[in-house]
């Protein structure tokens, strides 16, 4: 396994951690000021990282429905039952060993280059892997201070 998605892996099974022992009703729990909640956050991890690491128009390794729900730019817009739950604990980790599978295989060797909103250059699935380490230390920290608050 690459050191860059094992430093994702150790910081997603922390992350489940953290949240292990909180009820749907506080992981469903949206405070004042806030957009979303810490499911939808655990969920938009993992969709971002698809977002981030496949080409657009390719087939995803989630489900799009899954992938809609939580991508960018998006917010709960349901409550969500322990079988949701379920299904983001499942890929949370699973997503994370394909990943690393297909960089093993050379799946993005013909990796497209784009540009994020924030300016950032992503020439290759390295870049993907660093922007997408940057992307889940902010949600860490959104599920840290969500936690708090429930």
């Amino acid at each position: 396994m690459s050191q860059q998605i094992d430093i994702l892996k150790k910081q997603r099974l922390a992350i489940l951690n953290q949240v292990d022992l909180l009820s749907l009703d506080q992981l469903n729990y949206i405070p004042i000021g806030f957009n979303n909640n810490i499911l939808w956050n655990l969920g938009h991890m993992v969709s971002t990282q698809h977002g981030v690491c496949y080409k657009p128009g390719t087939i995803l390794p989630i489900d799009q429905v899954f992938f809609d729900a939580y991508k960018s730019r998006t917010r709960p817009e349901k409550i969500y039952t322990s079988d949701d739950l379920s299904a983001i604990k499942a890929l949370f980790i699973s997503t994370l060993d394909h990943l690393d599978a297909q960089i093993e295989n050379g799946a993005f060797s013909n990796y497209t280059a784009w540009t994020t909103r924030e300016g950032f250059e992503v020439r290759n699935i390295d870049d993907a892997i660093r922007l997408l380490t940057l992307h889940e230390g902010i949600h860490t920290g959104t599920i840290m201070a969500l936690k708090k608050l429930v």
